[in-house]
């Protein structure tokens, strides 16, 4: 078969991964692809269509696992012999599957897809600083990157990380107390491993981050879940529903996914039960630098008088979630238990990412690049506000929040969220459903969306006008 007939055009219903999906289920259903054929490596394919290789990979993935590619190493990937008279004829109708409803952590896409959440502007990234302080990193670290990595981290990464938050978010602290992990993810093993046990009982915010939950869960963790209000987290719910808790995980500064910060009464609230009752508060600070109005509130760590508060944070929004950086920042009492545990741990990986980020930092294009994404933000913000109330008022209604890098909308018309974003995941739109981010069911439904990387507000009216189409047919 022609590689050429697989080439995608340029309509916008679809990403370009579906449409290739599309194109090969169609060549098989034809009998242009039989069992047993060969398919072009993804390499050759992407180089001969002019696409990134995570586009083809993507769709070869879902070819592979519906069964009609088989991957045989050196010998290549194939059509399924296995398809034989089960080949769809030529005239059956090529389904394309839904998109899980369930966000992924890690969503292999090689581009943004509209409406992606937790993703950064990506088109606004200093690239060609970036690319200079890599040559400078290779050079300078040469011979130190062969040998062993701290486990800990780089210390002048974790010198610059105690410097920023120090001036940022009020926290102060030694980079000694202060430990690079492998995302936010990784942070939170090293927080298991050190202070928790499988079993272990913990608040979760109700609704709240789904990754956290699962990872959390799959750790062995109970959660009880406690209903965030205006006011964030409700204290008095948790310590009613489970005094004895041994964590909370929290995002007092912007509730993931609600938008509202924690109040200052529920915040020396929470301290005080976490004192009295000998328990860590996790505090995820993951985006607190966005904030459009006002100056970022201080973190919750910045209270912290009786070393409870174990502080999480990543470089995953702020510069790209593909350096799989994040930190903590632990009590004093407790650095040599975490020092202890990290030594057991694989560690942050490469010191040259780490020396980059330390570099980026050190330089001063870490705080020109935070200062120029709030201005981004918030302008980007509008182009999506703007575009749904004008294009959809009477069915989506937009919370007002002070930060971020999405929105909450909810809904009008009772719709199931759930539904909605299915079919709205299956036509290239990443919406996603408030009640997947609920351990409980909730009357109260809505939509997730992320506005970053809208660089127009043109891009922004033609991915809500989609949507639309989406939500009017169900």
């Amino acid at each position: 078969m022609d590689s050429q007939h697989l080439r995608p055009s340029q309509e916008r219903d679809a990403p370009i991964y579906l449409q290739l999906y599309r194109r090969y289920r169609e060549a098989i259903a034809s009998g242009k692809l039989r069992p047993g054929d060969r398919v072009p490596s993804v390499r050759s394919l992407a180089s001969e269509l002019n696409l990134a290789r995570g586009t083809v990979e993507l769709a070869y993935q879902m070819l592979a696992n519906e069964g009609y590619f088989v991957a045989r190493g050196a010998a290549g990937t194939v059509v399924s012999p296995r398809l034989g008279s089960l080949a769809e004829p030529s005239h059956a109708k090529v389904s394309v599957p839904l998109v899980s409803a369930s966000p992924r952590p890690q969503a292999a896409f090689s581009e943004a897809l509209p409406f992606q959440l937790g993703l950064p502007a990506l088109d606004a990234f200093p690239r060609k600083a970036w690319s200079r302080l890599a040559g400078r990193s290779l050079r300078a670290l040469e011979t130190m990157a062969m040998t062993y990595p701290d486990p800990g981290g780089y210390e002048p990464l974790r010198r610059a990380i105690a410097a920023y938050l120090g001036i940022s978010r009020g926290i102060t602290c030694s980079h000694e107390q202060v430990f690079v992990t492998t995302g936010y993810r990784g942070a939170l093993e090293v927080v298991c491993h050190a202070l928790l046990k499988a079993g272990d009982l913990g608040w979760y915010e109700e609704p709240g981050y789904i990754f956290a939950r699962q990872f959390l869960e799959r750790a062995g963790m109970r959660l009880e879940p406690v209903p965030v209000d205006e006011e964030g987290l409700n204290v008095r719910i948790g310590q009613r529903r489970a005094a004895h808790a041994r964590f909370v995980v929290v995002t007092p500064t912007h509730q993931s996914p609600m938008g509202v910060a924690l109040s200052l009464p529920r915040r020396l609230e929470l301290l005080e039960w976490a004192s009295r009752s000998e328990a860590w508060i996790i505090e995820d600070d993951y985006d607190s630098e966005f904030r459009y109005h006002g100056r970022p509130l201080p973190a919750l760590k910045s209270l912290d008088r009786d070393g409870r508060v174990i502080y999480t944070g990543t470089f995953s929004k702020v510069l790209f979630p593909g350096l799989r950086l994040g930190y903590l920042v632990v009590p004093a009492s407790q650095v040599g238990r975490f020092r202890d545990t990290v030594n057991h741990c694989p560690g942050p990986g490469s010191i040259l990412l780490q020396a980059m980020v330390a570099d980026f930092m050190e330089q001063g294009h870490f705080g020109r690049h935070l200062r120029k994404m709030r201005t981004l933000y918030a302008t980007r913000r509008s182009y999506l506000v703007d575009a749904v109330s004008q294009t959809m008022g009477e069915l989506l209604h937009i919370q007002s929040q002070a930060g971020g890098i999405h929105v909450l909308a909810s809904l009008n018309t009772g719709q199931d969220d759930r539904i909605l974003a299915e079919a709205a995941q299956a036509k290239g739109l990443a919406i996603q459903a408030l009640s997947n981010w609920r351990m409980r069911k909730s009357p109260q439904q809505g939509l997730l969306m992320g506005f970053a990387n809208f660089e127009t507000a043109e891009e922004a009216v033609a991915s809500v006008r989609r949507l639309k189409v989406v939500l009017a047919k169900h």
